[in-house]
């Protein structure tokens, strides 16, 4: 693989962790959020990302040039809102039950702390292909 082809590869990871950082602050923001324009409570989101296939990993590594990390889907939970008893809310139903969204503040943490974690790994290797790509050219001096 070429100095450019690593610069594509983590270039592209360092946006989809971008994202996925992003995505986990969305979440925590709205842990409290009853209502949506859509109607509900908010809906926990979690991105999927893709890259390699199937192949080798000699394979992969031979045409990375021409891979790259991207977000393949953004999933809403699907798990039931949590149901509690506030009846003077606004949202309360007629038993007087809210339903807030399902989020865990842990699990957000642990899904940013990743993405941010994954993102100073990607701005290590692009530092380093930087480097590389320097000291070739001292090399060729």
């Amino acid at each position: 693989m070429n100095v450019f082809g690593l610069l594509k590869v983590s270039g592209s990871a360092l946006g989809a962790q971008r994202y996925r950082a992003e995505i986990a602050a969305a979440n925590m923001a709205n842990a409290e959020s009853t209502r949506t324009p859509e109607g509900g409570p908010y809906r926990r989101k979690e991105v999927v990302l893709a890259g390699g296939s199937g192949l080798s990993f000699r394979t992969q590594l031979a045409s990375a040039s021409e891979q790259s990390v991207r977000i393949a889907d953004v999933r809403e939970e699907t798990a039931p809102p949590l149901l509690r008893y506030e009846p003077g809310h606004p949202d309360a139903d007629e038993n007087g039950y809210v339903a807030y969204p399902n989020i865990n503040p842990v699990t957000e943490m642990a899904d940013l702390l990743s993405a941010v974690r994954s993102y100073q790994l990607n701005i290590a290797a692009v530092n380093a292909a930087k480097q590389m790509a320097q000291q070739s050219l001292e090399i060729l001096k």
